[in-house]
């Protein structure tokens, strides 16, 4: 099973996203338990994948947070601008 591309990940939705990784770690908890248990048939590569494809979906998160920040800090920073233009200008 090859790892998932980071694209896959950037094609949600918000909402998809925040599922898909309450989904990843809930299977990641199942895993560790069952690898506890001595339950876990040497599927061992899973925990590679799932901790991939949570970092991947954690990443892609981050980003969207950043990118808000940005937007929000620019909005302020236009703000802030225009009053002290209009400030001048009275």
């Amino acid at each position: 099973m090859a790892l998932t591309k980071i694209t896959e990940a950037r094609s949600l939705g918000d909402e998809e996203l925040l599922t898909a990784i309450a989904e990843t770690k809930r299977e990641l908890f199942q895993l560790r338990f069952q690898k506890a248990t001595r339950q876990l048939d040497k599927q061992v590569h899973q925990f590679k994948h799932l901790r991939h494809r949570l970092s991947q979906l954690m990443t892609v998160q981050r980003e969207r947070q950043l990118i808000a920040l940005a937007a929000e800090a620019e909005a302020q920073d236009t703000a802030v601008a225009a009053a002290a233009t209009e400030s001048v200008s009275a």
